[in-house]
């Protein structure tokens, strides 16, 4: 018995909840930053409305930080107390980018199992459902302790390209990952040494370059008004 798609707007973001068997299909638009806390309310309606958890569309999200990886990961674990699951069946760049420099993608896929199933994913040995999730839990915990202790220098060095060169939030977050991927360079350690030009030690040469480049390259696709 399908019902219609509930809506709730909330400041940036609005999410769309339409029930799907056993799931809930949740489809959230807008940015997924610090404001999108706003969001957990609604998240987690869906996630006790539904009997084995919920599937998210974050396709049309266009912005998302440490902050919005740590409401997914927060929802993730209060799924995983219920004994349900959360997933990312679709994602945008900016969710993506997230993900991959986390390394948080492998937390929101289906079980090999398939969705809806009862019984742990299978690789010879099955584990009991309560090993599953106390071993599910642990990969949580070391994931989200890994983007807590990369998030306050990531902040930093935003705020310190938002200073530098007049950048919105979002816009120096958009420098940071180029810059990160052109050079080849983890996300928190081209953060790290970012901050560490404030105490006087200089950054490469060509990462400089890079950066420059960046901020080019993102107030040229994000003009400031």
């Amino acid at each position: 018995m399908s019902e219609p798609a509930q809506s709730a707007q909330t400041c940036l973001v609005t999410i769309d909840v339409v029930p799907d068997g056993d799931r809930m299909n949740v489809r959230v638009c807008g940015e997924l930053d610090h404001g999108g806390r706003q969001l957990e309310r609604g998240l987690d309606e869906a996630l006790d409305n539904s009997a084995s958890g919920i599937d998210l569309d974050l396709s049309a999200i266009g912005f998302c930080d440490c902050s919005g990886l740590n409401l997914l990961l927060g929802l993730r674990r209060k799924a995983l107390d219920e004994g349900k699951t959360v997933t990312i069946c679709a994602s945008g760049p900016s969710v993506d980018r997230i993900l991959e420099l986390t390394g948080a993608r492998e937390l929101f896929v289906h079980p090999a199992s398939g969705a809806g199933s009862a019984e742990p994913d299978t690789a010879g040995d099955s584990l009991s459902a309560p090993e599953a999730v106390d071993h599910e839990l642990r990969k949580e915990v070391a994931e989200l302790r890994r983007a807590m202790q990369t998030r306050p220098s990531i902040d930093l060095a935003r705020g310190i390209l938002m200073a530098t060169f007049s950048l919105s939030p979002e816009v120096a977050w958009t420098v940071l990952v180029t810059a990160s991927q052109n050079t080849n360079t983890k996300l928190h350690r081209l953060a790290q040494d970012l901050v560490g030009t404030v105490q006087g030690t200089p950054l490469p040469e060509d990462v400089q370059q890079q950066l420059a480049a960046a901020v080019a390259q993102a107030r040229a696709a994000a003009p400031l008004a």
